[in-house]
């Protein structure tokens, strides 16, 4: 590691080339093919390094933003108090309250109830955008990508982040949007983002928001 900019090395068999990542702790880590040298990694992040230091600057600026929530988090647009509960397992919403466990499980039992709601939250939206795009979806899964909001597959596969949750509503639909069109257009050309336009107009001012406060879209 450079003394002024830690990071930590990581070995892939599954990496093809030298990859860095700036995480929400602001923590850097190098990704290095197994039969890479060291110093690829310590090259990478001097070449790299106006990159990694914008990219720390946000996570450092996204940690303030969660830190600023108190004790509430986002729901679409909208903010759900936390209210503890000594004895209570699962999390359950009354109007703006998230009532939640009072120990230590409450992260985990939090993160649990957003992946429900979810499914919830987009299950419809998806279903509604399909059929006006006149098109079909083999399965729709709810993760916690590292980079991504959604994706598509060429079977049909449609797989969306339950953080969306934590983003305005608008933006919800935007993705939700974006990859029912992928249905229609694969890739990214021209026609996809005119199809994208005519079901979702001004989804470019949604577009820059998820570019810009993603990295705040966390619990």
């Amino acid at each position: 590691m450079t003394a002024d900019l830690p990071y930590r090395v990581r070995r892939s068999d599954r990496a093809r080339r030298v990859r860095v990542r700036v995480d929400a702790r602001g923590e850097v880590e190098v990704v290095l093919p197994r039969r890479s040298p060291e110093r690829a990694a310590a090259a990478a992040v001097v070449e790299l390094r106006p990159w990694i230091e914008r990219r720390l600057a946000e996570a450092s600026a996204a940690r303030a933003t969660v830190a600023a929530r108190g004790a509430a988090v986002p729901y679409l647009g909208r903010e759900l108090a936390l209210r503890p509960e000594q004895g209570r397992s699962r999390v359950h919403r009354r109007d703006d309250v998230l009532l939640v466990p009072g120990d230590e499980r409450a992260p985990a039992a939090i993160e649990r109830w957003y992946r429900r709601a979810a499914e919830r939250e987009i299950a419809p939206r998806l279903d509604a955008a399909v059929a006006a795009l006149g098109a079909s979806y083999s399965k729709l899964t709810i993760r916690n990508q590292r980079t991504r909001w959604g994706s598509c597959s060429a079977t049909g596969a449609l797989s969306f982040n339950w953080r969306l949750l934590l983003a305005p509503e608008r933006v919800l639909d935007y993705v939700v949007w974006h990859e029912a069109c992928h249905l229609r257009v694969m890739d990214h050309s021209t026609d996809f983002w005119t199809l994208v336009r005519r079901h979702c107009p001004g989804y470019e001012d949604d577009r820059r928001w998820l570019r810009r406060h993603g990295t705040t879209l966390v619990l």
